[in-house]
């Protein structure tokens, strides 16, 4: 659940270039055009130019722009002091060209001084598919200090932009979003398991149950019944049916349901595609590693150098100096994962991430129908493979290493602690690849939160890494001890909601929680009194904390029950502990058969939080481990029915998974992963989960594209729609647990 402000545009080596000053806005101009000699009739008036030659031609401004730029604001052309309004929707369009052809323009309309806010940016490629761009969009906020900027560096060889007839219309009708939801009947588009349950729903007005076909890929009916009439869905808006067509247990690829005249998506089934998908979606991780280099012949398509590692233009993490004010020391910070689109580092998400991929592999190891081969060495293509460690681990310790080297030092002030963040001072603009990156790096305050994330990582790290490299696990033990130990001696320095500037905030007001996962973490790798005392002497221990989410990353208190519920020990009372893991999974069930979509989360009033997705897969978890517990079918077809509504069965009929089923989602929020804004660079890696609907809708994309928007319908596959489609470290964590989960149980 990332807490993050809108993506920034870095002009800042652009303004400190020195622009030209521009004259406001003269008395009786048109009160909605905003921009200036937009047809250049006056030459050049009033626009400024950075890193090009420029001047009129044919009527249109033409730059030279200088081969050789890193950056794309570099070279740039642009017009200041313009006036927006908060809430009005504007259009900007304007006539390009680029010789030779193939060359992309960023064109951003922003703010003009720090933070360098961008409320909308597009990058077409110019010369290609018609010169005429036009785009809408609705302002955040109120300003006289508006910027348009074109944006032409970073191509290695010189070029020639043409620019004409811009024109910033502001009052013009907002723009009418209807997303493509094609068949009325909304299935889960990659695949059923055969002894699995098997759920669709239909969208209708008709009141009476229908008949349904299930027909197989060459268009024979193998099954048929009847709808169920669920009637008004309050999570879509939607008058719906549902359909159970589980008693067909043959498998196959390519079936379709048919119902009220409507072909549903095709959909296998199977269990191959929960193979792969236990696969893609743990290698999300290697292509979000920071300090290494991508390397293409292990991800094609996604190769690239090293980020933050100190060659120019970063500035890198290898000696990385507090905020001002903050500490005296610098720290070597290389390594771990960007967290989600951006490029900071983040301890408390970084945390929970690692503790659910090391629970991925520890359920495998100690579930009925665990499989820790299909985890193991080799598994997942990474440089570390055929070192004899599970290749999960591999992974999981890229981002420990990373979380043990934010601890403060011996000597210094709150020694132990860790450090909650490290990120860039400002927010960088989308796209820009790691390597790419010039801005200074920040270490941010350290929290308990943090420390207590470090304490409770390290120490499950200690139990599962021994069998393969006992001086890490001994290691990471000793971390977690002295990172508890700090937590004591401070237990309540929290981060600041306001600390937002270059990446999220992630504050925490209450780390009851985390000092009980700490405590059980380090118990039932010690067994020691110490923190079995604390583990059942915290008010958490037997409160009930199975909510309708059941737990992310300001919400650790799940975490800790799930793994006191499994992991062998001689807790007293563990049995208590694992009849609320079931008392918490039978509230989610009941969720699950009330839903006309069949997942187990029902916000208050459907208002849906940011990560949704992952919400619904990690309330799944719970149902998953109710199964293991116990060997109820019940809790096992619950978590699997809601793998479903991740992958296609939902309103927007739309699997939230990239890659996964005909219709996904592909343009999540991400400043390397942006092929909707340069064709150069690849779409997110299959496998990869979007964060899926937010009934907030913070950002000016979704704001102006989804306002009144009901539950599951607060949701736009846009790169620039970051509260509603961003990747996560977090959110691919619970679906690879759910993937690995769903495989075994075929």
């Amino acid at each position: 659940m990332n807490r993050r402000r809108t993506a920034l545009l870095s002009l800042s080596a652009l303004l400190a270039a020195g622009l030209t000053a521009v004259p406001a806005v003269p008395a009786g101009a048109d009160e909605t055009e905003r921009i200036r000699n937009g047809g250049f009739d006056a030459g050049a008036d009033s626009w400024w130019t950075s890193g090009v030659t420029a001047g009129t031609d044919g009527g249109a401004l033409c730059a030279d722009v200088p081969g050789g730029t890193v950056n794309r604001w570099d070279a740039a052309v642009g017009q200041n002091d313009l006036t927006l309004t908060q809430g009005e929707t504007y259009r900007i369009s304007f006539h390009a060209t680029g010789t030779p052809a193939g060359h992309s323009v960023r064109a951003v309309v922003g703010l003009q001084v720090a933070p360098y806010d961008a409320y909308h940016e597009v990058v077409p490629q110019l010369s290609v598919s018609g010169d005429t761009y036009t785009y809408t969009f609705a302002s955040p906020v109120d300003t006289t200090q508006g910027q348009v900027a074109f944006q032409l560096g970073g191509a290695a060889d010189p070029w020639r932009f043409c620019l004409d007839d811009v024109s910033l219309l502001g009052g013009v009708p907002p723009e009418t979003y209807e997303p493509d939801t094609g068949p009325r009947v909304r299935v889960n588009q990659v695949a059923y398991l055969p002894r699995g349950p098997k759920n669709a729903t239909l969208v209708t007005e008709a009141t009476e149950p229908l008949p349904w076909q299930l027909k197989n890929a060459r268009g024979t009916v193998v099954a048929r019944g009847r709808t169920v009439p669920r009637g008004l869905d309050a999570s879509s808006g939607q008058r719906v049916h549902s359909i159970d067509f589980g008693r067909h247990r043959a498998p196959g690829r390519g079936f379709t349901l048919v119902a009220d005249g409507e072909t549903s998506h095709p959909f296998d089934i199977g269990t191959e595609a929960y193979d792969r998908l236990r696969v893609d979606a743990a290698k999300f991780y290697y292509t979000q590693r920071s300090g290494t280099p991508v390397r293409d012949d292990l991800r094609p398509g996604y190769g690239r150098a090293a980020g933050h590692v100190g060659t120019a233009p970063n500035q890198g993490d290898d000696r990385v100096p507090c905020q001002p004010g903050v500490c005296s020391y610098t720290l070597d910070v290389t390594g771990g994962w960007y967290d989600a689109g951006d490029h900071g580092k983040y301890v408390v998400n970084g945390g929970i991430s690692v503790w659910q991929l090391l629970s991925t592999y520890e359920r495998a190891l100690h579930a009925r129908t665990g499989r820790p081969e299909a985890l193991g060495d080799g598994t997942l293509a990474l440089p570390e493979s055929g070192n004899g460690v599970p290749d999960i681990l591999d992974e999981a310790r890229w981002e420990l290493e990373f979380l043990l080297k934010m601890q403060v030092p011996d000597g210094e002030p709150l020694a132990g602690m860790a450090h909650h963040k490290v990120h860039d001072e400002q927010w960088t603009g989308l796209p820009l690849m790691p390597a790419d990156d010039p801005q200074k790096r920040e270490l941010h305050p350290p929290t308990t939160a943090a420390t207590l994330n470090l304490a409770a990582t390290a120490a499950q790290a200690a139990r599962l890494y021994d069998a393969y490299d006992p001086r890490f696990a001994a290691t990471a033990l000793a971390a977690a001890r002295t990172a508890w130990a700090a937590a004591l001696a401070h237990p309540d320095v929290l981060a600041s909601e306001n600390d937002g500037i270059g990446g999220g905030a992630y504050a925490d007001r209450n780390v009851a929680d985390e000092f009980y996962w700490a405590a059980a973490e380090l118990y039932l790798t010690t067994g020691e009194k110490e923190f079995e005392d604390h583990v059942l002497a915290s008010p958490v221990h037997t409160a009930d904390i199975f909510g309708p989410i059941a737990f992310d990353w300001a919400g650790t208190a799940v975490p800790a029950r799930l793994d006191l519920a499994t992991v062998p020990s001689r807790l007293p009372g563990r049995d208590r502990v694992r009849h609320s893991v079931r008392t918490g999974a039978d509230r989610y069930l009941a969720t699950l058969r009330a839903h006309p979509y069949g997942m187990p989360y029902a916000p208050e009033g459907q208002k849906y939080d940011w990560g949704s997705t992952h919400q619904i897969l990690n309330n799944a978890v719970v149902l998953a481990t109710a199964h293991d517990l116990t060997g109820g079918a019940k809790y096992r077809d619950g978590a699997l029915q809601s793998m479903d509504y991740v992958l296609g069965r939902n309103a927007l009929n739309l699997s939230y998974v990239t890659g996964y089923g005909e219709v996904s989602a592909r343009n999540q929020h991400s400043r390397w992963y942006a092929r909707q804004l340069d064709p150069a660079l690849p779409h997110p890696p299959a496998g990869s989960l979007a964060g899926g609907p937010n009934s907030s809708i913070q950002d000016p994309v979704a704001q102006a594209k989804l306002k009144g928007c009901v539950g599951q319908f607060c949701y736009i596959d846009d790169i620039q729609s970051w509260s509603t489609n961003e990747l996560t470290v977090n959110w691919n964590a619970a679906l690879t647990w759910m993937a690995s989960f769903t495989a075994d149980q075929g």
